[in-house]
């Protein structure tokens, strides 16, 4: 039986939702599931499809709107036609430099006088610093202006203005209580602004804010917004679909040489483009100068007019992410060593693992500490901070990723009394401490991640947005699945379940066997599917499985052949090949059993099934054997299952329930193997 490996979470489809998706088959000619995904993503009537579908540039908002934007785009154009030194002020990240370049492009037309200044991560740190103040002061800078930075910074702009400097301040992340006070603050989250869209990036709001001094969306900047906009993670929704879309398009008309030069050593045409391949071909070469080196040489990529000097450039970013690879392996190796020798200590004790995973090494490098988090994170699925710890002064700087139900933010809020600084949400977060207070830090997140998390929470989740027949899946329905297009954050690539699909064929591939190749048939049609990592759970199936695939369809192209494909994601064997439980199936269910010891009688089999992945019917059977061994029992007084301290061997074929129910299983079995012959 093949068991998956996330829980699928996925809202039942009701009747009014099934009226809206004929709707719009009706009357804007899209295949059913085009129709019943559009419907999905909150856009049922025609109004709102449309927008989603094909809304442009005139649907964007008034850049007005945002508070102190009338009053940035006064200060800056007075300093900027006085001829005064105006000093962009960015952040190290993609999304900083992205702000950083597109506020270079706007100064350089319209002919002001300006630089920038972008701190350096490991000697400058986050935001604006006084050091870098004074020393705008003393370059004879007049107008300091953040981008995708300086809403915490109210000492900071306090100072800048106490030096002489003015200040215009433009960010898009949380405002804290007290946000700078006496100069323009720009930024969509503030709560005393009516934008009407939260999500803009850094690189939105600069967009933004070019927009209000140039009187129109300026288009051939487009495309630097939208990288910063992906590499932030921000939702692809309202404003930013549009924006992205439009920024897609310019990089595809290859007009800057930076982004012609990343697109060449990425090994991604520029003509092929995709907000996926922003993702994870270019906006991780831009990080890499940040991480490990200066952010302003990918400034000075994006913003370069010279295709020479671009490709450059390119070339020592892509070399800069290969060695950002190489540590990032080299302190992920270390780490598991790290995790696996807490583990065994913990088993040594009679202790479970730790429930978060707190490591820490001297000199990993803190540019990468949050790509390590993520990785370990992904293996093991349970809260993760890794700290990188200066050996001189015994200070540790950490960064944490999270899982689904446990907010680090809250976490660290709980822990504050241990730390020097920190910040983040509920995802994702950084913090600084000394070497000396990681354990007592460890203890607390263990705890508070035991007392919040349920045992479901510690199971990955995934999510499903539509089931899809085999006869859904053709070629025509996947072409036009990119109408929904661009894909990410807040739009992500639909998610398809496929149930109790046959197997016409299956076999492992590729290099040592990893990967899994399938051909599903059904009642209405067939499908190809191919599952990259599932190469051993070729072994596991037959002619006679049927399984329930989740995955993302795409058209598979091969020596000029199309055809449709699923890219699987997670399986299982479907509740109608679950008929019998296997011995390894009794075994890992009394191996939950014993890690819970003791929970209500009611409602187990559900609980357990949902965190198995198995029929409710199937674990009750299964319990219902364990009762009868003697292996749990129900307390009479609470109605707790309990599980037996110390209980006798049994085999489970001694269980009467076992041996009638594997009878009538194998019977089943045995005439519908004679169906079949006779269908043959």
């Amino acid at each position: 039986m093949i068991k998956a490996k996330m829980r699928w979470t996925m809202t039942p489809w009701n009747e009014s939702e099934e009226e809206q998706a004929q709707s719009l088959v009706r009357q804007l000619g899209l295949p059913p599931l085009v129709a019943k995904l559009l419907v999905r993503r909150g856009c049922g009537d025609i109004g709102a499809a449309n927008r989603f579908l094909y809304g442009g540039i005139d649907e964007m908002h008034d850049p007005f709107l945002l508070k102190g934007m009338k009053e940035a785009v006064e200060a800056i154009r007075e300093a900027g036609d006085k001829g005064e030194k105006i000093r962009i002020y960015g952040d190290y990240d993609a999304d900083g430099v992205s702000s950083t370049s597109l506020l270079i492009m706007l100064f350089r037309k319209l002919g002001y006088h300006y630089d920038y200044y972008i701190p350096h991560r490991a000697l400058e740190g986050y935001g604006l610093n006084r050091k870098a103040l004074e020393l705008a002061s003393q370059e004879g800078v007049s107008l300091i202006v953040t981008v995708d930075t300086g809403i915490s910074a109210h000492e900071e702009a306090a100072y800048a203005m106490e030096l002489g400097m003015k200040v215009v301040v433009t960010d898009h992340h949380e405002p804290p209580e007290r946000i700078p006070e006496g100069c323009p603050v720009v930024n969509p989250k503030r709560h005393d602004c009516p934008y009407p869209f939260k999500g803009l990036a850094g690189a939105g709001v600069a967009f933004k804010l070019a927009h209000a001094m140039l009187g129109e969306p300026p288009l051939e900047w487009a495309d630097i917004a939208t990288l910063g906009t992906i590499a932030d993670l921000m939702p692809l929704e309202d404003e930013n679909r549009i924006l992205v879309r439009e920024g897609l398009k310019r990089m595809k008309q290859a007009d800057k040489p930076g982004f012609r030069a990343l697109a060449e050593v990425c090994g991604t045409p520029l003509a092929d483009m995709t907000s996926t391949a922003v993702a994870f071909g270019i906006a991780p070469r831009i990080n890499a100068a940040g991480r490990l080196d200066h952010a302003g040489r990918a400034v000075e990529l994006l913003t370069s007019a010279s295709y020479d000097e671009a490709i450059l450039s390119a070339s020592a970013l892509d070399l800069l992410n290969k060695e950002r690879q190489r540590t990032v392996e080299a302190i992920v190796k270390d780490a598991e060593r790290q995790w696996a020798s807490k583990c065994a200590e913990a088993e040594q004790r009679g202790e479970a693992a730790p429930p978060v995973i707190v490591l820490a090494g001297e000199d990993w490098n803190v540019g990468v500490i949050g790509i390590v988090a993520s990785k370990l994170l992904e293996r093991h699925y349970r809260p993760t901070v890794i700290f990188g710890i200066d050996p001189a002064t015994g200070m540790a700087k950490g960064s944490a990723r999270s899982i689904d139900g446990f907010d680090l933010h809250a976490a660290l809020t709980e822990c504050e009394s241990l730390l020097d600084h920190y910040g983040g949400h509920q995802a994702a977060a950084g913090m600084s401490l000394h070497r000396d207070r990681l354990p007592e830090l460890e203890r607390r997140l263990g705890e508070l991640a035991l007392s919040w998390l349920t045992d479901e929470d510690w199971i990955p989740t995934t999510g499903v947005d539509l089931i899809c027949g085999l006869e859904e899946a053709s070629l025509q329905t996947i072409e036009q699945l990119s109408l929904l297009e661009p894909f990410g954050v807040g739009n992500p690539s639909p998610k398809v379940l496929i149930k109790g699909a046959k197997l016409a064929d299956w076999r492992a591939i590729g290099k040592e066997a990893k990967h899994l190749k399938l051909a599903l048939r059904g009642r209405s049609g067939s499908l190809d599917a191919i599952g990259f990592g599932f190469g051993e759970t070729a072994a596991a199936l037959s002619g006679q499985s049927a399984l329930d695939l989740i995955g993302e369809l795409s058209v598979n192209e091969w020596n000029g052949v199309r055809k449709p494909q699923l890219q699987i994601h997670d399986m299982k064997s479907s509740a109608a090949t679950v008929a019998f439980p296997e011995r390894e199936q009794f075994a890992e269910l009394y191996k939950q059993l014993r890690k819970l010891r003791r929970m209500p009688a009611e409602g187990t089999a559900e609980r357990l099934g949902k965190l198995l992945g198995w029929p409710a019917d199937t674990v009750g059977f299964m319990l219902a054997v364990f009762m009868e061994l003697e292996f749990i029992r129900v307390d009479a007084d609470s109605r707790d299952l309990i599980v037996v301290d110390a209980p006798a061997k049994r085999e489970l074929g001694t269980s009467r329930k076992y041996r009638e129910a594997k009878l009538q299983s194998e019977q089943a079995s045995l005439a519908a193997s004679a169906d079949l012959n006779q269908a043959l």
